[in-house]
């Protein structure tokens, strides 16, 4: 691996172990009264700051300022937020709905969608490998649509909306932390409106205890410093790339939902084997492709 790539290969694989834990937080907040739309609230209220200090540590405050001046580079970072919000709130729920062996399908999946994404709009490789984990991989939605008796919404809207985040943010002309900012400042006028709501109504958990201003104000690091290394990898490495090593993030949310008691039939076993094999489908492909 050549110095000037190593520091992309480490920072998809902290932002990937991070978001694979991620589920623990939630539940931990779920457990101390914090319903899924309060999380997302504090996610969006706490971000921002977190992320400002990323820029000014990056001395990336020109070009934040440039960029709000830019009316189509707003337009796209609106869009980007748009998503990722989506995706928050969509994950926010599953993990304290238990549906996190759910919301891992999702995240197995982007993988192999960044695979056609790669070959429709970067002209990236595609080869038999890749035709046959996409195979495997629909056929696992298809037997985890029928374990579950409806199709794997959660499944697909995680995958979706975050495969087209990461498309828009490589093609954003913007650095990862500045980039960042802005969607948290387009984000943070909801996170406020709703936790004064909360607080004001009674309602809030995040000041009845000191843990429970620990857990809100948890959400800050745990949101923008994942994010922050994914827009660094994400510019820097090829999609395909990226989706093998964003396998670590499902695999650790499997396990974590496995723990927990999620319901897992034999049906959904089966589910999953198929995912599997479309994961190790494309890591043969990628380890022939790199040699």
């Amino acid at each position: 691996m050549s110095a000037d790539v190593r520091p992309a290969y480490a920072s998809a694989l902290g932002c990937y172990v991070i978001w694979g834990l991620m589920p623990l937080l939630f539940m931990g907040q779920a457990e101390a009264g914090f319903s899924a739309l309060e999380i997302l609230a504090h996610r969006a209220l706490w971000a921002a700051p977190f992320a400002a200090a990323l820029v000014w540590l990056a001395r990336q405050g020109g070009q934040v300022r440039a960029a709000l001046s830019q009316p189509k580079l707003l337009g796209w970072l609106s869009l980007s937020t748009g998503l990722i919000g989506i995706n928050w709130g969509v994950y926010v729920w599953a993990t304290t709905h238990e549906a996190t062996l759910e919301a891992s399908l999702g995240y197995y999946l982007n993988p192999l969608l960044n695979m056609v994404v790669g070959l429709w709009l970067f002209r990236e490789r595609f080869d038999r490998w890749g035709w046959v984990a996409i195979a495997l991989a629909a056929a696992g939605v298809a037997l985890q649509a029928l374990a579950l008796g409806r199709p794997p919404w959660i499944s697909l809207v995680l995958a979706l909306s975050f495969g087209a985040y990461g498309v828009i943010r490589k093609r954003v002309p913007i650095e990862a932390q500045s980039g960042l900012l802005i969607e948290c400042l387009i984000l943070i006028p909801f996170g406020v409106a709703y936790v004064a709501w909360l607080q004001a109504s009674g309602a809030g958990h995040a000041l009845e205890t000191p843990g429970n201003a620990g857990w809100a104000l948890l959400n800050g690091p745990a949101t923008v410093i994942p994010l922050a290394l994914f827009a660094f990898a994400a510019r820097r490495l090829p999609l395909s790339t990226l989706g093998f090593i964003q396998f670590l993030a499902p695999t650790l949310q499997f396990g974590i939902g496995v723990l927990a008691g999620e319901a897992f039939t034999p049906l959904r076993g089966l589910s999953f084997a198929f995912i599997w094999g479309g994961a190790l489908v494309f890591a043969v492909g990628a380890w022939r492709r790199s040699r």
